[in-house]
């Protein structure tokens, strides 16, 4: 995915519980993009903003977003309004705000611990990023 030119402009949601490996799974993608240093979860600061290689990447964490003013406050709607590439987890929390993703990524653990990940596109964008 991370060879994808479409997704320099995307918006991708990622869906899971607890522990189901959406924090990894951008730790990937980021040092695929070219991301070095330390990744961190946004759990508690909302956004982690990163760049590779001109590249804006805006990583969400939404598990603890109660409030849509802090969407406004926060300067949320102009990021996604901006170029880059953005990255949400716990995407639900914030439904009420957040544009239409153009890619859903849905990641389940089974009992044996194995994930699956199911992936939908909500726009052309997504739809091109699956192809």
């Amino acid at each position: 995915m991370a060879g994808r030119p479409a997704l320099a402009n995307a918006f991708v949601e990622l869906h899971g519980g607890l522990g189901a490996g959406k924090t990894t799974f951008v730790r990937h993608l980021l040092r695929a993009l070219g991301v070095t240093g330390r990744i961190k979860s946004p759990t508690y600061a909302v956004l982690e903003p990163h760049q590779a290689a001109g590249l804006a990447i805006s990583h969400f964490d939404f598990y603890r977003f109660t409030d849509p003013r802090e969407w406004v406050d926060a300067g949320f709607r102009e990021l996604f309004a901006a170029p880059g590439l953005k990255l949400a987890e716990w995407p639900e929390k914030a439904a009420a705000v957040l544009p239409p993703a153009d890619l859903r990524l849905y990641i389940d653990v089974d009992d044996s611990g194995q994930r699956r990940v199911f992936a939908e596109a909500g726009t052309p964008l997504g739809v091109e990023l699956l192809a």
